[in-house]
């Protein structure tokens, strides 16, 4: 994994429509209301209408989405990525 993806992340919100995201790690699910995902520095969640994403490099991390952009609401910041099957059951 890129050094570069381990140690940074941010998140540049431009009116509300466009967003560019670095330090993303996995992307859990997406729709257009919701974007489910995981950042160097924990879970995150995208909510609004006609969300779509329009790139995501998996070797920079990086994403752009763009939509109405509602909320963007960060989760535990020690979850970097989804849990797996025993993760789910003890949580």
């Amino acid at each position: 994994m890129n050094d570069q993806l381990n140690a940074h992340h941010s998140a540049i919100l431009q009116d509300r429509a466009s967003l560019e995201l670095s330090g993303v790690t996995d992307v859990d699910s997406f729709d257009e209301n919701e974007i489910s995902l995981y950042t160097t520095l924990g879970e995150m969640v995208i909510r609004g209408k006609a969300l779509h994403v329009n790139a995501m490099n998996v070797d920079t991390g990086d994403m752009t989405v763009d939509g109405d952009i509602r909320s963007i609401v960060y989760g535990d910041k020690e979850r970097k990525k989804k849990p797996g099957f025993w993760g789910k059951v003890t949580r």
